[in-house]
């Protein structure tokens, strides 16, 4: 049934920002599990649910996106009647104030006209999630509503989802409103940036919303009308993490080391597609101790690894220890080094300073291609 529907997969809004990781690519690069990056999820929902046509909004840095895009092939979208698209918008300054989903949009308007299906979904490529849109398409169809929005319910807002909105819902299940996520009570509704609607209603809130404000964000114009439209949440079960702080990017790559999480976002019948990078396995030499961490293909390891991710590549050598960590691709961890608490990013050479120990309250981040 989901050929009905064309996706969206939108940037996070401004007022996001994971510190150190940004500088050098959108969310939606980021490295995830060693191997993925955050973009494989949604794209891979869509597939999985049968959404063969897809629209990339991408808002700054695209290299790094478009170069792990490509075409699409590895996302198992069918060639011969759907395609993804990246769109980027004029306005490509991430602090820009007219750098909103809406003015892309808007810019893109030729193409979203040019589309045959009759609804649209529209999601994040900030958030890692599962989520099968055939039946969410179908429960908003069955449901006569307007607009479908997707929430997960939490009960730790107070120490998290402090970027994220939140759905305020009636007894019915109908939104109320959208507000930010003050971090006041532990039990909320987190908004997951996903909408099910049809295209007409889509276009027409597009043109809308740029008639009211030039600043106006598709959540804007939609919190406008919730008096007006029937509009349901639709609650997610499952995993669920927005990565809108270094913090959250650290603690959901952790979480999936229990291996009920990871079953439960990453299984047969749902696989998350990604380009594939042909390396030799991982190397554990005589010596290395290795407890609870997922280790990428080209990883050399001879010293010790526990509670952590390893992206490809990585060399740990002999006496080192990485402790409660996540290292991007290509980093070496040198001779007698203890790395714990602390996201490294790609191609650092950690050599000299023989402890980087950071309290687990505080993570470290060592930049991009550093030496320390």
């Amino acid at each position: 049934m989901s050929n009905l529907a064309f996706g969206i997969i939108n940037f996070p809004s401004k007022h996001i920002k994971v510190e150190g990781l940004e500088d050098y690519r959108p969310i939606a690069a980021f490295s995830f599990l060693g191997r993925y990056r955050v973009i494989d999820f949604p794209i891979s929902n869509m597939s999985n649910s049968g959404i063969d046509r897809i629209h990339i909004y991408v808002n700054n840095n695209p290299r790094s996106i478009s170069e792990h895009i490509g075409s699409g092939r590895h996302y198992n979208i069918n060639s011969k009647r759907g395609k993804l698209q990246l769109l980027f918008p004029k306005y490509n300054d991430p602090d820009s104030l007219y750098n909103t989903d809406i003015q892309s949009y808007l810019e893109n308007m030729a193409i979203i006209d040019r589309t045959y299906n009759p609804y649209v979904v529209i999601a994040p490529s900030y958030m890692v999630f599962k989520q099968d849109y055939d039946a969410l398409l179908l429960t908003h169809m069955n449901s006569g509503a307007d607009i479908t929005m997707l929430y997960h319910k939490v009960d730790n807002a107070k120490e998290y989802y402090l970027s994220s909105n939140v759905l305020n819902l009636n007894k019915q299940k109908g939104v109320l409103s959208i507000t930010q996520n003050l971090g006041n009570t532990k039990d909320k509704n987190i908004f997951m940036d996903t909408y099910v609607m049809s295209k007409e209603l889509f276009v027409s809130l597009v043109k809308e919303a740029n008639k009211t404000s030039s600043l106006y964000t598709m959540m804007d114009i939609i919190n406008d009308k919730c008096s007006e439209l029937d509009i349901r949440g639709v609650a997610h079960k499952g995993f669920f993490a927005a990565l809108t702080t270094l913090k959250e990017y650290f603690d959901a790559s952790r979480q999936l080391l229990d291996i009920k999480e990871a079953n439960d976002l990453i299984s047969a019948d749902w696989p998350i597609y990604t380009k594939t990078t042909d390396s030799c396995p991982a190397h554990y030499y005589d010596g290395a101790q290795v407890k609870n961490s997922m280790i990428a293909n080209g990883c050399l390891i001879e010293g010790t690894v526990e509670n952590s991710v390893l992206g490809r590549n990585v060399h740990v050598k002999k006496g080192a220890v990485v402790k409660d960590s996540v290292i991007l691709a290509y980093t070496l961890i040198d001779e007698n080094v203890h790395v714990e608490n602390t996201v490294v990013d790609k191609w650092c050479r950690l050599t000299h300073k023989k402890e980087i120990i950071s309290p687990p309250d505080h993570l470290g981040y060592v930049k991009r291609n550093d030496t320390i």
